[in-house]
């Protein structure tokens, strides 16, 4: 217990009084800027990656860092790359170029706004959910940012935001991993919010919800993969990607949401982050109260990353990984809330054309801890019941896996 403590005032002292450059430079644009609770936070999340095992202070503060850049350097490079679909928007988060999202849109709004110059691109509802919202072209010349904070001041109380991008919250699978046995009782149906899903046998159905052709993806495979191996019976896929640099925005998750709802899917799960979206939000809510419940990951960023959503929204079931030694991995991000952990590491699965993968991140914890609410939600009637039945299940582990640590046998997909 001593050297832990010696351990974290020696990592605080690093961060409080000999940084080699400034902490807001260090964790990078679109980051919290309450710097002294973000130092704290970083902080605390060394002091847990300690764990059991003592590392070496300057490695764990050197990965620490190394994961708000990359991520910074990671969005950057896509707002660069692919400045025809993606611009950032008033909060410095990458998002739909040009489109501007309205919530509850009534006709002397959309006039007001067309009389500003936006144009309505479209008007409706989203199916399955009690939803409705308008998609508006921003003024010819004007910047995204620019426009949506012009917007607000011309219909104020209005829900108006930009479509901001959401990233999968899991590494490249990789060669050569190992099967690790482990049954599970079989059962089950849980909704995928990917990519599109390749190779799966238990795959009921799938839809696309992006831009341009549907497109298998590694990730999403073996997403598909692990639930199968943990005994899910039937997975319904919506892939929100296909080949759009813009993918993975706030309006295809709510409308892949939506078509869950509408399948009568009971569990979804998310394994995607990005920044709050009040369009999002209010699909999730809207699911939520017909019953589903939602599942998601808290990302790969580092504990000294934003806060990750959808998993941060009220009532979504947050999940975060662990590796083969139960310790929470270093680059997992963190949540409002975090209800549960299960394996992130240690763990492999098939990806159809590469054969079995090694896999790493939040990423792959998410369906599994799904996995397990599917499977109680098949034997009962009540969303409640299922939960604490749940909760029984769940090991307790170390700090960070909240309620317990769910599926640690699930290490192997099929």
């Amino acid at each position: 217990m001593r050297n832990r403590t010696l351990l974290s005032a020696g990592i605080a002292a690093i961060f409080l009084v000999s940084p080699s450059v400034p902490v807001e430079a260090q964790l990078g644009g679109g980051l919290p800027m309450d710097l002294p609770g973000t130092v704290g936070r970083v902080r605390d999340t060394l002091g847990d990656i300690a764990g059991p095992v003592i590392e070496p202070v300057g490695r764990i503060v050197s990965d620490v860092r190394a994961l708000a850049n990359e991520r910074v350097r990671r969005l950057t490079r896509l707002v660069a790359d692919h400045g025809d679909r993606v611009e950032w928007d008033e909060q410095h988060q990458p998002a739909v170029r040009g489109e501007v999202l309205m919530l509850d849109p009534d006709e002397a709004a959309l006039d007001t706004a067309r009389r500003q110059g936006y144009n309505v691109i479209e008007q409706g509802a989203l199916e399955g959910l009690d939803v409705r919202f308008a998609r508006l072209e921003v003024p010819s010349g004007a910047s995204l940012a620019k426009s949506v904070e012009d917007l607000r001041k011309t219909l104020p109380g209005r829900e108006i935001s930009a479509d901001q991008l959401h990233f999968p919250s899991g590494g490249t699978p990789t060669k050569d991993g190992k099967a690790v046995s482990g049954a599970l009782p079989r059962g089950g149906t849980v909704g995928v919010i990917d990519g599109g899903i390749g190779g799966s046998t238990r795959l009921a159905s799938q839809r696309g919800f992006a831009a341009g052709a549907p497109k298998t993806s590694d990730h999403a495979s073996a997403i598909a993969s692990l639930l199968t191996g943990a005994g899910t019976a039937r997975i319904y896929g919506a892939d929100v990607y296909a080949a759009d640099p813009a993918g993975g925005n706030a309006l295809a998750i709510a409308r892949a949401l939506g078509w869950m709802q509408v399948q009568g899917v009971p569990v979804v799960s998310i394994s995607l982050v990005g920044p709050s979206n009040p369009l999002l939000a209010r699909a999730v809510a809207s699911a939520q109260s017909k019953g589903m419940t939602v599942v998601a990951a808290v990302g790969n960023d580092g504990a000294a990353a934003p806060p990750a959503f959808p998993a941060s929204y009220p009532g979504v079931i947050a999940v975060t990984g662990v590796d083969g030694s139960g310790r929470v991995l270093i680059e997992a991000g963190r949540a409002l809330h975090l209800d549960y952990a299960a394996p992130g590491a240690d763990m492999s699965a098939l990806v159809p054309g590469k054969g079995r993968q090694s896999l790493r991140g939040t990423s792959y914890a998410a369906p599994l801890v799904a996995s397990r609410i599917a499977a109680r939600r098949a034997l009962v009637t009540s969303a409640a019941e299922a939960m604490k039945a749940v909760d029984s299940e769940a090991i307790k582990g170390q700090r960070r896996t909240g309620r317990g640590v769910l599926c640690n046998i699930c290490r192997s997909g099929l």
